[in-house]
């Protein structure tokens, strides 16, 4: 009974159309991020004096701070984009598949 029912989600179009766009957009957003942090470390280690900009002349800290703290924000929002689509444009295509089942 059981292969019957995975003979019928992986021969399902939909099925197929699912796994694309879920890959697809799960390595686009991967290699963002990638471009992102290494963006990051490559300019720490080749143009550090760029990062050691200060923000004003009274402040301590540099402009690399900020940076810094949105590489790591950066990483939350491509996130929050991941479940939004997952909530939406995915769940449908999964729910879609479900009731092609019963």
């Amino acid at each position: 009974m059981q292969t019957d029912i995975v003979r019928q989600v992986k021969s399902n179009p939909k099925y197929h159309e699912l796994v694309s766009k879920r890959s697809a957009f799960g390595w686009t957003l991967a290699v963002v991020m990638l471009a992102i942090y290494y963006g990051f470390i490559l300019v720490i280690a080749f143009k550090k004096e760029l990062l050691s900009i200060k923000i004003s002349e009274t402040a301590v800290m540099t402009i690399g701070m900020p940076i810094g703290v949105a590489v790591i924000v950066s990483a939350f929002v491509l996130t929050g984009i991941y479940v939004a689509r997952a909530n939406s444009e995915f769940d449908r295509l999964t729910h879609e598949i479900v009731e092609s089942i019963k």
